[in-house]
């Protein structure tokens, strides 16, 4: 019996085409009745070829196998196509069963200007066409440490791609990281020494994270239960009836719970945030709290662990302060972490840490804390944030100011400018460090808006030089306009930072800090400038009233700057912001927190691929493959630029 299956495989075999390359041949997209000319298909192993391009509308095709330069003298064994003398309809989903034909017969398949994958089994002689399903990229994060090139293994192969980085081999972000052996944030020689000893038999290195790394560590989802007194919750919601932009503290306690240890730290100051977004986190205006039978809401929260006592005791590995963003307007529960992590990816160094969270809320008396469900945990800009950047910034003993309000402009001497006074007003510039010397700030922060909107074209190219990093500032703009933050400075005056590391008049560094990335992606309102923030010509944002941006570009070197760090963002293999890669790291963001979306809130209870509900433009979706997907429109409008 082996013997006759033997033999009879053996005969099979050989009548199979000598040649390897399977060709479609026929009208356009498949070349012309030419092989030499018609598109080759993939071989995917065990007689199996296939082949993903769009058809626009009806295509005419016969399988051909050869490289003949006419179709005329073309071997006839190896051409599959109908054999009843006429062209034959196929639908999308069959398979059919192959003939060998000697005249010009074809398979007839209308397309309707989409992508399609032909499949065709040489060993059975049958072939069916589906619709193309674009295969989900592992995401490069799920790789270990050490294996540089991403094969699964950690071997010598590792080895020889981590000294090509070191010779110079341009790789992305992700692999970068993946060659950081010792985990020291570097890449360098002491990597290959690590990864050397790794092979010889040692222990691959483990991350010890401390500080603001280990609270903002994306390899774990930390737990935040917040405890208040009945007293103190009545308190912050009366607040809130009194002013709902109230920024006064009430006093509770917090146990910070990741991987199995838990910091408790008692008399910590908790309030409300947000700007449009805020909300009574408990029932409604005049209602005070109503135990086991509560009507929560969703609010953001701004927890200083230093509010009342001044100690290190009552910190989280020195972090002070935690801002808790519920994921407002966002059913993909991935705009900021998406935009945050986009900017260090940039390099734009200046952008916050951030994490999601999960939180719990006790307010006592309750016969259980109430779960508010996952969160952002957001990184403060603050003094701590001056101090953790100083090495870069220069100095953290300047003037921070925090900007919003849609007056932000810097463009009006004569605007709202006062400084944090621990009271509920909310001004266009609010000077958040060193308020005790908020006249010699203000007078610094004017003679910048001056000089940014009088000087001459000339003096105003050697100044920008000499007060800020340009290239810096042009980069975090193109992450800007990347993800569509339409509600910012060019177009809107409002939310982000600025800082000037230096008390000088005149001599100082001046750097621009992005904030508040929620509105992107796809959320896009008719507003200042554009009114579709996917499709707005990237060189045209906003108003250029508001001149900081609009100034800049004005010039040629620095204009060609700004579109190179776009084009950067969106060209695939970066790792950036291509479609596949960025719909890569949304996938394992949402499957990490999926679980635990479910709150006792009832609100934002389901993941879905979709913009705020207020979004004039609710087509955009961010993990599809169709021209509404928000990736594909992005990268065609930085594209199209010159």
């Amino acid at each position: 019996m082996k013997y006759l299956l033997s033999t009879t495989l053996a005969l099979l075999l050989a009548f199979l085409p000598a040649r390897a390359a399977i060709y479609m041949v026929g009208n356009s997209p498949f070349g012309d009745w030419n092989p030499a000319n018609g598109a080759e298909m993939t071989h995917q192993g065990n007689g199996i070829y296939t082949l993903t391009t769009h058809v626009g509308n009806t295509v005419w095709f016969v399988f051909a196998d050869g490289l003949d330069s006419d179709w005329t003298v073309f071997n006839a064994n190896y051409r599959y196509g109908p054999a009843n003398g006429s062209s034959l309809d196929v639908a999308v989903g069959n398979t059919y069963t192959t003939q060998k034909s000697d005249n010009n017969h074809a398979y007839k398949f209308t397309g309707y200007g989409k992508d399609y994958t032909f499949t065709f089994n040489l060993n059975q002689l049958t072939f069916s066409i589906s619709e193309y399903q674009e295969p989900i990229l592992p995401d490069p994060t799920d790789f270990d440490i050490g294996d540089v090139n991403c094969d699964g293994e950690t071997n010598i192969s590792d080895l020889t791609a981590l000294i090509d980085i070191l010779l110079g081999h341009t790789v992305n972000y992700d692999i970068m990281r993946l060659a950081d052996v010792n985990r020291d944030y570097e890449v360098n020689i002491s990597d290959v020494t690590t990864l050397v000893d790794c092979l010889l038999g040692g222990e691959m290195p483990q991350p010890v994270k401390q500080g603001y790394d280990y609270v903002w560590d994306d390899d774990a989802l930390p737990e935040i239960h917040l405890e208040v007194s009945l007293s103190e919750w009545n308190r912050l919601l009366q607040l809130y009836d009194a002013n709902a932009y109230t920024t006064q503290y009430v006093m509770g306690s917090i146990s910070f719970i990741k991987g199995g240890e838990t910091t408790v730290i008692d008399s910590v100051g908790l309030r409300l945030k947000g700007n449009t977004s805020r909300r009574r986190p408990e029932g409604w205006n005049g209602q005070m709290h109503q135990r086991d039978n509560t009507d929560w809401h969703h609010a953001h929260f701004g927890v200083n662990l230093r509010k009342y006592v001044d100690d290190d005791a009552h910190t989280i590995q020195g972090v002070r302060k935690l801002h808790l963003k519920w994921f407002k307007d966002d059913p993909a529960y991935v705009r900021e972490p998406f935009c945050y992590e986009l900017f260090r990816r940039a390099g734009v160094w200046t952008a916050i840490r951030d994490n999601y969270c999960r939180l719990w809320i006790h307010v006592e008396g309750d016969s259980r804390e109430a779960y508010y469900g996952v969160y952002g945990l957001l990184e403060p800009i603050d003094k701590r944030f001056l101090t953790d950047r100083k090495s870069r910034l220069g100095a953290s003993n300047g003037y921070l100011w925090k900007c919003r309000n849609a007056a932000a402009g810097l463009n009006n001497p004569n605007g709202d400018i006062w400084y944090d006074d621990d009271t509920d007003d909310r001004h266009a510039y609010t000077l958040e460090t060193q308020t005790a010397e908020f006249d010699s700030a203000r007078v610094q922060l004017l003679d910048f808006m001056n000089k940014l909107n009088t000087l001459n074209d000339n003096d105003f190219y050697t100044w920008i030089q000499r007060v800020t990093d340009v290239d810096l500032l042009l980069k975090t703009y193109a992450v800007n306009v990347a993800v569509g933050m339409w509600d910012d400075y060019w177009n809107n005056a409002n939310n982000f930072y600025i800082y000037f590391n230096s008390k000088h008049l005149h001599d100082y560094k001046f750097f621009f800090i992005p904030y508040d990335y929620d509105n992107t992606l796809g959320t896009t309102l008719r507003c200042g400038g554009q009114d579709d923030a996917g499709r707005q010509n990237p060189l045209q944002w906003g108003n250029d009233n508001n001149p900081l941006i609009a100034r800049i570009l004005k010039y040629d070197d620095f204009k060609a700057i700004y579109i190179k760090h776009l084009k950067f963002l969106v060209t695939t293999g970066n790792a950036m912001m291509d479609r596949q890669t960025a719909q890569a790291r949304i996938r394992k963001w949402q499957h990490k927190v999926e679980a635990y979306i479910d709150n006792d809130t009832g609100e934002d209870t389901v993941i879905e691929d979709k913009p705020a509900s207020w979004s004039n433009h609710g087509e955009y979706n961010l993990l599809k493959t169709d021209s509404d997907n928000f990736f594909t429109v992005k990268a065609a409008s930085i594209n199209a630029l010159p």
